[in-house]
């Protein structure tokens, strides 16, 4: 099979949460430990730097590597979900794995996962811990996929594991309080492994507290400890918290392990995240005259420290291009969008995607107008029509709106 071939292959033999939805979602660590045995366990072959996290854990795990980069190390970088190609989610240096590796590794061990039953995250945990062990990184950062306690990635024993915040998001999944959710991200704390929090509420700290002592692990809270950061190309107000994440993570690798990463090595990491790691969809300007910005922000705690942010901006008219998948909790999120906007609805092009036209009729219950367009490329190429110079944009509500933009 060619690259396009072998995805294609991925995407559809195997659930895939990213388009599937609920029935791709596995509450077990069994196949993955399968797995890993089959692969000759190359997480214990790996140091990584563990991130779990409601918002924010992308950003946080992009910044790490980039800083790491600048420090001179080789670094792994394993994410989900991607915007464009399967490869994104796995880089080595910022350079996307090649598609010559997929091909091979998915061939090699294509017969093993279709017996087995393998879900699309557990083979891709697989390949990327199979692909950094192979070239040899001396630090991979790996980013959990939903959750943490029974999430694919929870195989690695970490040198720090890293937690960014706590939100009301997959709640089918995680529970729907902020207790049952911190106590799943909890999960990837390992014994006397330390832990970062990145921020907290007075529901979830007793959680991480409570996780860290019987694990003996040492808990920093950096919301507490860091009053400052630094600048960074990745400007939304959001990245605020996660720079603090950051910087009491690599503290705490400087003191823990045979790590050498200067204050220097944080503020060029800090202001060159996208050149060094090719991140995308984090408050990213797409145009000037309208201004234009995509955000991949799609639960409520992302989507209110980026709808205020907008608030915060000059501009003559506000245009929205939103659209969301058909598991988001509606009378949740819609109310936090302004009444004083354009709206232009549209479905994402994946089978999760929710219809253009119920996302109107409900957005009319919480005085949202707009219409509905047949594609997410439709309502943006109207939105580009209707905006005046002096207007702006946004583009959001999910990761799949914005990746169809890019």
């Amino acid at each position: 099979m060619n690259y396009q071939e072998t995805t294609h292959w991925m995407f559809n033999q195997l659930p895939m949460y990213q388009t599937q939805g609920a029935s791709a979602y596995k509450e077990d660590l069994t196949n993955i430990l399968l797995l890993s045995d089959h692969l000759g366990s190359p997480e214990k072959k790996l140091q990584c730097i563990h991130v779990a996290g409601t918002n924010g854990k992308g950003s946080t795990s992009h910044m790490l590597s980039s800083i790491l980069q600048e420090a001179g190390y080789k670094v792994g970088l394993y994410t989900s979900p991607h915007l464009k190609d399967f490869r994104e989610r796995i880089k080595i240096n910022g350079k996307e794995i090649s598609e010559d590796f997929v091909c091979t590794f998915i061939e090699k061990h294509k017969s093993y996962f279709e017996k087995g039953a393998f879900s699309f995250f557990e083979m891709s945990v697989g390949l990327a811990l199979d692909y950094f062990v192979k070239e040899k990184v001396e630090i991979a950062i790996i980013e959990v996929g939903m959750g943490g306690r029974l999430d694919a990635t929870n195989i690695i024993t970490p040198l720090v594991s890293v937690i960014t915040n706590i939100g009301l998001d997959h709640t089918q999944f995680l529970g729907n309080t902020l207790e049952s959710i911190a106590f799943e991200k909890a999960g990837i704390i390992k014994p006397t492994i330390p832990v970062v929090i990145g921020e907290y509420t007075p529901e979830t700290k007793p959680v991480f507290l409570s996780k860290a002592k019987e694990c003996h692990s040492k808990i920093y809270f950096a919301s507490d400890l860091l009053a400052e950061t630094f600048p960074s190309d990745l400007i939304g107000d959001y990245q605020t918290h996660n720079k603090k994440t950051v910087l009491k993570t690599i503290e705490v690798l400087n003191c823990q392990n045979d790590y050498t990463i200067t204050e220097n090595n944080s503020k060029s990491g800090f202001l060159n995240v996208v050149r060094n790691t090719g991140l995308q969809g984090r408050w990213q300007q797409l145009g000037e005259s309208p201004k234009v910005i995509c955000d991949t922000a799609h639960n409520k705690n992302g989507l209110e420290i980026v709808l205020n942010q907008i608030q915060k901006e000059t501009f003559g008219k506000l245009h929205i291009v939103l659209g969301v998948v058909n598991d988001k909790d509606l009378n949740e999120i819609l109310p936090l969008f302004p009444k004083k906007a354009i709206y232009y609805f549209c479905k994402p092009n994946l089978p999760r995607g929710l219809d253009a036209s119920i996302l109107k009729q409900k957005a009319l219950n919480f005085e949202l107008n707009g219409e509905a367009y047949s594609s997410v490329s439709e309502a943006y190429k109207k939105a580009i029509e209707n905006a005046s110079n002096s207007d702006f944009i946004y583009i959001g509500g999910s990761t799949f709106v914005v990746a169809e933009i890019l």
